[in-house]
């Protein structure tokens, strides 16, 4: 892959990856690549969702996968001048950006969930990870993807102020799904349902601790590999 062709976009979004076709020759050398692409999410957020996808499938690799691979090298081949570029900046405020595929998995209809972690211009933390349990709707994955951003955004703010450099505004949580806005603002329309009730204690109280607001956004980078 030296020398290969470079490839303008790092994911096929007319197709998903599923367990189908023939195993792989070599699972070793996949596993290998998979593991140094994760590495290179570090610096490249534009790749995690692709990244992520292929990662799913290290326990039994298959030809569609690998073609996969692939085509991430190929992307990278072709933007390699590509990577985060970190500025000088106050850290008064968050801004987090959550969404989430609703049962994007072919084979288990799991869905994905994607977010980013921003103070001002700089790009902190970001995610794609495909949810461990089933979503039986679409404001409920959108919830649960909230909820783990809301603990991320937490858990920074604990690690600034231990680093004695405290915020002094309220995190702002984007999300595009008007249900998961209203939802978490209003405990009211929450159904009594233990899962759901257990991400409402994250995202819920936070807004009413007036350390999180929660609006509306559009993101797609870490949930469907494009903009």
């Amino acid at each position: 892959m030296e020398h290969c062709n470079p490839c303008r976009t790092h994911i096929d979004t007319e197709s998903n990856l599923g367990p189908e076709g023939d195993p792989v020759s070599d699972p070793t050398l996949y596993r290998s690549l998979a593991g140094a692409l994760q590495y290179l999410t570090f610096t490249r957020p534009d790749i995690t969702y692709a990244v992520q996808q292929v990662c799913l499938h290290m326990h039994d690799p298959r030809e569609p996968h690998l073609a996969a691979l692939k085509r991430i090298l190929r992307y990278v081949r072709g933007t390699l001048d590509y990577g985060l570029q970190l500025f000088a900046s106050s850290t008064s405020q968050l801004t987090a950006y959550s969404d989430a595929d609703w049962a994007g998995c072919p084979s288990t209809r799991r869905s994905t969930s994607g977010y980013c972690v921003s103070p001002c211009d700089n790009l902190l933390s970001w995610s794609s990870k495909r949810q461990h349990t089933i979503s039986r709707s679409s404001a409920e994955a959108e919830y649960c993807g909230v909820a783990n951003v809301v603990a991320e955004t937490t858990w920074i703010q604990n690690l600034l102020l231990e680093l004695h450099s405290p915020l002094h505004a309220a995190t702002l949580v984007y999300c595009d799904n008007v249900s998961v806005v209203y939802l978490s603002s209003n405990p009211v329309q929450h159904q009594h349902t233990k899962h759901i009730e257990i991400y409402w204690f994250i995202t819920g109280l936070k807004p009413h601790s007036k350390c999180i607001q929660t609006e509306k956004n559009l993101i797609y980078w870490f949930i469907l590999g494009v903009r």
